[in-house]
């Protein structure tokens, strides 16, 4: 990047939590789209999500779930074992379980 690119590059960092407040053509432009109905939305250049779509898909790569802090009851053997294996005893159990969560989730699609 040249050093005239580099001075004419515009940096703008936003907080999503507390972000600016809308201009009063931003909210009337928001308030006309709310409006229109549907069927004048012109959808005509987005492909249909078909089945064989969703089939070939893939999860992004930098998708990252949130996690969310719980208390659960386990058996004591349970945990003694998951333990056992040392550091990262959480993440092994958690993946354990998305692994059987996704197995139920292609066992009833294949029913």
């Amino acid at each position: 990047m040249s050093k005239t690119t580099a001075s004419k590059m515009i940096r703008k960092e936003i907080d999503l939590n507390h972000p600016p407040p809308l201009t009063k053509e931003q909210k009337a432009r928001l308030k006309a789209l709310a409006a229109r109905p549907d069927n004048e939305i012109d959808c005509s250049d987005i492909p249909p999500l078909t089945d064989e779509f969703f089939e070939r898909a893939i999860r992004n790569p930098f998708y990252k779930p949130t996690k969310t802090q719980t208390s659960v009851r386990i058996d004591t053997d349970l945990l003694v074992w998951l333990k056992s294996q040392g550091k990262g005893w959480q993440k092994r159990m958690n993946a354990a379980l998305r692994e059987t969560m996704l197995r139920e989730f292609k066992q009833r699609k294949a029913a």
